[in-house]
């Protein structure tokens, strides 16, 4: 359990602006979706899925890296890796036992299976959808794993999209549908208030100092 007392310590350090913006933003997160990319080669995609998972409010991003491992763009993220919880895997096995035991659907995006259009997708479900590698896409265990597929209606000739782009699209589909629903979709008292001591831990620059002084005026 978060200690209030030193959270409310803390944000006395913020801005009164700082404070309101750190609460605007967590009114409107959510665990109800998330995103997991899997083995992406290209840096500055999972980035750009990085980023608009904080535009959308997704709170946790997964982040398969079974044989692609690098740094997160932080040009390209725009900052976006300090305010989203990253979650990283060695294998996509363990990354989808892990997001079924937190209660998630595996939904695998690919234009390439006829399940569900993203118009008539049920947003009741918490869902992790998945994007898969550039030019393989989706590998065959997260296909056989998938609870269902959806994908992205397309009319020219081209028949995909780049993640980050097909990502955008999603996120700012089943997010406003969800916003007009009545799923409790926001976050926890509990998870709101583990966000703003994290978030204060990394906008704070001299946080260390001012939690050991607390603790000591504390005995």
């Amino acid at each position: 359990m978060v200690n209030l007392h030193l959270l409310e310590h803390l944000e006395s350090f913020l801005t009164v602006s700082r404070k309101e913006k750190f609460q605007r933003v967590l009114s409107q997160r959510t665990k109800h979706f998330t995103i997991a990319t899997e083995d992406v080669y290209q840096l500055h995609n999972t980035s750009a899925v990085i980023r608009s998972c904080d535009v959308f409010g997704i709170q946790e991003v997964n982040i398969v890296e079974e044989q692609n491992s690098k740094q997160i763009d932080r040009e390209i993220a725009m900052g976006a890796q300090k305010w989203v919880d990253l979650n990283r895997y060695g294998s996509v096995q363990s990354c989808i036992s892990d997001l079924k035991q937190k209660g998630y659907q595996i939904v695998a995006t690919t234009p390439h299976k006829n399940d569900c259009n993203l118009s008539d997708f049920d947003i009741s479900k918490k869902s992790c959808f998945f994007f898969g590698r550039e030019t393989e896409g989706l590998s065959d265990e997260v296909l056989n794993n998938a609870d269902c597929f959806l994908k992205i209606p397309m009319v020219g000739f081209t028949e995909s999209l780049n993640i980050s782009v097909s990502a955008a699209i999603i996120l700012q589909h089943v997010t406003t549908k969800l916003k007009q629903s009545n799923i409790e979709w926001q976050l926890s008292d509990n998870e709101m208030f583990e966000k703003r001591l994290d978030w204060c831990k990394k906008t704070i620059k001299s946080y260390d100092e001012i939690v050991e002084r607390f603790y000591k005026v504390k005995k």
